[in-house]
């Protein structure tokens, strides 16, 4: 990703815009049109909706909350295995990360 200074335009958020620069932040932005940008993303938006969301209904925001969150902690996380992370679930990767860099130290 193309990291570039602040620039106000690009950002809906005045009061984000404002905390980045007060913190000395530098937000990340790729250039328009490059299609990895937020590939992650979407496909974790189209799997939820895919495998959970679009399956069920739900009497209120509170229980759809619950529902979504529960989805990903069980299923996306635990169980669902990832491509970009070597065919192994978040989780499983994770633990490798920490324990890797236990090991190192």
């Amino acid at each position: 990703m193309l990291h570039r200074p602040l620039e106000r335009k690009q950002y809906t958020s005045t009061q984000l815009a404002e905390v980045v620069e007060e913190l000395g932040v530098r937000l990340s932005v790729g250039r328009t049109g490059v299609c990895w940008d937020n590939a992650q993303q979407e496909s974790f938006w189209s799997t939820l909706k895919t495998e959970h969301y679009h399956r069920h209904s739900f009497d209120t925001r509170a229980a759809a909350i619950r529902s979504v969150s529960s989805w990903i902690e069980a299923v996306y996380n635990r169980r669902r295995r990832h491509s970009a992370l070597g065919q192994i679930n978040p989780v499983s990767f994770e633990n490798r990360l920490t324990t890797a860099a236990t090991e190192a130290a």
